[in-house]
């Protein structure tokens, strides 16, 4: 009788778990959904920045090729004076114009200067 009643008890227990276990409760799927809206906010604000840090690696490097292309144009036989960005260009200097900066030569010195707008009438990351 003993072992009887242990079997009945025993199909009563894995009854009372497996009903149990059966799945997730709205509470705590409730939960998972919250948590999972914060970690997605702190990626989105986290990654927001990345673009303008790129942009300002673009601005410097683009400022960097035109500052080489200036001294080589110097150091070429160009009677010692720096040249404009066209001059860059035709003398293949540079492959193509600077949409972000103008070149202001004066004979031994150069600026290099942001561009007010770009065409198209958008503002100049590099300023």
């Amino acid at each position: 009788m003993f072992t009887y009643l242990q079997g009945k008890l025993r199909q009563r227990t894995r009854a009372l778990d497996e009903t149990t276990e059966a799945g997730f409760t709205l509470i705590e799927l409730l939960v998972v959904i919250v948590i999972l809206g914060i970690l997605s906010a702190i990626v989105v604000f986290s990654v927001r920045g990345i673009n303008d840090k790129g942009q300002g690696s673009a601005c410097k490097t683009d400022k960097s090729t035109i500052q080489t292309a200036e001294e080589a144009y110097f150091a070429s036989d160009n009677r010692g004076v720096y040249g404009s960005m066209a001059e860059l260009v035709n003398g293949g200097f540079l492959s193509d114009a600077s949409n972000w900066y103008d070149v202001n030569p004066k004979g031994a010195t150069y600026d290099i200067t942001p561009k007010a707008a770009l065409p198209g009438g958008q503002s100049n990351p590099c300023t």
